[in-house]
């Protein structure tokens, strides 16, 4: 009998990698942009700043990323998260108000002072950032403690969150102009600065999940608590914990939207983003019955997404035809997960016996 060669082994590992089948579908998103819409490849230097469709694919695609990284540890322990484009309208209804406090006199104030605030811009993202934790919280203590289904129990804050961040801004969208401000969402540093807090957020997440216990304990959970609690898990703490991360993680991405919009849009920031980062983990791998996980399979995912976005604008689909499409594309990526697939890639891939 022949052995099988090490090249034969070594594309079948290549195709059970969790990052095969997300890789594959970007590379044939990236194909169509490559013959059908000239100089979608084409990098622009400005003012020693890169500029271009494909930056502008990982620029645009930064709020779904960094969603997708706390999504990822909710998924991964058997739940899903409904509430997070509701926490970043709160997030960032809590930042405009902030800044520019004219809204709670029932008034529109629109303040042209780039340099205006008035509250510190430090002061402005830890109560932002903390407001999102309480909302992560809140989902938190539901789901682990109340035993509610994690659906029921994320989306009472998916229907409540826009009346709140409403009720924040006393019904206004409130015009951000502070400048440094802005620069999280609309500043460059040669790449988009919003990309440096999803590697931020990307490498501190992947060092506590991979380098330390948490990861394998959310795994655990996911695959069945059950068994986690005989074995010394807690599984109300890891799933209060990946909670509060998901919602910690919806308000940076309330902050990058709102200051790449210079306003806090309670009905319109972060609507429908939830089911884009769903689908980017889904895409990324990580089963929605909890279990294993890879985040850069996720990010991968959410390029996807956004890559889908792109390249439908470019070529001139219309906004409102734009979900359809969407749709369809996300159908065919989804298909590439199937057992069927998925069999016929290991068929394939599987060394050829010889007797």
């Amino acid at each position: 009998m022949k052995k099988p060669t090490k090249q034969t082994i070594t594309w079948r590992r290549i195709t059970e990698n969790r990052l095969f089948f997300p890789i594959v579908a970007l590379t044939l998103i990236l194909l169509f942009d490559f013959i059908f819409i000239p100089g979608f490849f084409a990098i622009e230097n400005r003012e020693g700043n890169l500029h271009g469709s494909l930056i502008d694919i990982f620029r645009n695609g930064s709020t779904v990323m960094i969603l997708a990284i706390g999504m990822t540890l909710v998924i991964a322990t058997g739940g899903v998260d409904l509430s997070v484009g509701a926490t970043m309208a709160i997030a960032a209804s809590v930042a405009g108000i902030l800044m520019n406090p004219s809204a709670l006199k029932n008034e529109v104030f629109f303040v042209t002072d780039p340099n205006y605030t008035f509250q510190p811009l430090w002061l402005v993202i830890i109560a932002a950032l903390a407001i999102s934790l309480i909302c992560g919280l809140w989902n938190g203590v539901l789901v682990a403690y109340m035993r509610i289904q994690p659906m029921v129990a994320t989306l009472i804050l998916m229907i409540s969150g826009r009346g709140i961040a409403q009720l924040i801004t006393n019904g206004l969208r409130v015009q951000i102009t502070y400048k440094p401000y802005a620069f999280i969402g609309q500043g460059w540093v040669i790449l988009p600065f919003s990309l440096y807090l999803v590697a931020i957020v990307f490498a501190i997440t992947w060092f506590i999940t991979r380098k330390t216990a948490i990861g394998m304990f959310i795994e655990s959970v996911g695959i069945n608590f059950r068994s986690s609690y005989f074995s010394g898990i807690d599984e109300k703490k890891i799933k209060l914990l990946v909670y509060t991360f998901c919602g910690f993680c919806a308000g940076i991405a309330g902050l990058v939207a709102s200051s790449n919009i210079k306003t806090s849009d309670a009905n319109n920031i972060g609507l429908t983003t939830e089911l884009d980062a769903i689908l980017a983990v889904v895409i990324g791998g990580t089963s929605m019955a909890g279990g294993r996980f890879s985040l850069l399979a996720s990010m991968v995912g959410a390029l996807v997404m956004q890559a889908i976005t792109q390249s439908m604008y470019a070529i001139g689909v219309p906004a409102f035809a734009l979900q359809a499409i969407k749709a369809v594309v996300v159908i065919f990526v989804i298909l590439l997960y199937s057992d069927q697939v998925k069999g016929f890639v290991r068929k394939i891939s599987a060394p050829k016996k010889e007797v």
